[in-house]
């Protein structure tokens, strides 16, 4: 499983692609930024929403692969859907294509209580498409189909600002300039700074480590049977943060023992389940 990281009140993002694209807005996406504007606790994810293709079975190449599922993904989208089925409330920005993929994504959106009023669709652009390979420990590699694909072309002018009126181990090696990820002090000198409550590195199933300002620490995943691994890190004083990453170790154990991303993601009761007779340390 992939590690990654993660910043407060952010998430995933593509960069801005400041060419002009044409694009029709969601006319019958509805509208709720009087509710936004009235909810403190909005989690607003941007980035990619895609299709995942994942082989019916594990362990082959993608040529050798007699079918594959079509599940809905992306990391941003991921963790907004993940937010909302925990009872939380989110939304999310970005593209997808004009096309029969980009509005069934906006449909699953929608289905899962997401806030989809900021997804834009691109008529000169398709939605992207990405075929899963997974190993027989349901680790996975990805193929991408864009050329370029419709959310690599969101522009800074197609955010809706009403919305927002506030990565892996690989990513971090990026960030901290190739010095130790795992080096606690390389990442709070590297990542943190005086504008940042908290920093959270995912380590797949070995768990996560969190910093402040004040204190940092690890908690460990939860142990399971791992079929697919996408999603599983999209999905999370001191002792009220341990608990909840322990819940968000609980989410991504879940979410790895089905095809997947976002079908896979767990209920709070589920998570609940999971965790019981589990232990932090």
């Amino acid at each position: 499983m992939r590690s990654s990281f993660k910043l407060s009140k952010s998430s995933s993002s593509d960069k801005l692609n400041k060419s002009k694209s044409s694009i029709c807005s969601p006319t019958s996406l509805s509208t709720k930024k009087k509710e936004v504007q009235e909810n403190d606790h909005l989690v607003v994810c941007f980035g990619e929403l895609l299709i995942d293709f994942v082989p019916t079975l594990s362990g082959v190449s993608l040529s050798e692969a007699p079918g594959f599922k079509k599940a809905p993904g992306g990391a941003p989208a991921n963790v907004a859907v993940g937010i909302a089925r925990l009872g939380g409330s989110s939304a999310f920005i970005g593209k997808v294509g004009e096309d029969d993929f980009g509005h069934m994504l906006a449909d699953i959106l929608k289905q899962n209580n997401v806030d989809n009023s900021g997804m834009r669709f691109d008529t000169n652009a398709r939605t992207a498409l990405a075929f899963v390979t997974l190993r027989a420990d349901g680790e996975r590699e990805f193929m991408f189909f864009r050329n370029p694909s419709a959310d690599m072309l969101l522009t800074e002018a197609e955010l809706d600002k009403d919305l927002i009126h506030k990565v892996s181990e690989d990513e971090i090696t990026f960030l901290t300039e190739g010095e130790d990820a795992f080096d606690d002090n390389v990442v709070m000198t590297k990542l943190f700074h005086s504008n940042l409550k908290l920093l959270l590195v995912t380590e797949g199933g070995d768990g996560c480590r969190y910093y402040t300002k004040d204190f940092h620490g690890r908690v460990n995943g939860i142990k399971v049977t791992a079929v697919d691994t996408t999603g599983a890190g999209d999905a999370f004083d001191e002792k009220k943060l341990r608990d909840a990453l322990f819940f968000a170790n609980g989410c991504g154990a879940i979410t790895v023992t089905e095809k997947g991303a976002i079908p896979a993601l767990p209920t709070k009761e589920a998570v609940l389940k999971i965790l019981d007779g589990a232990t932090t340390n």
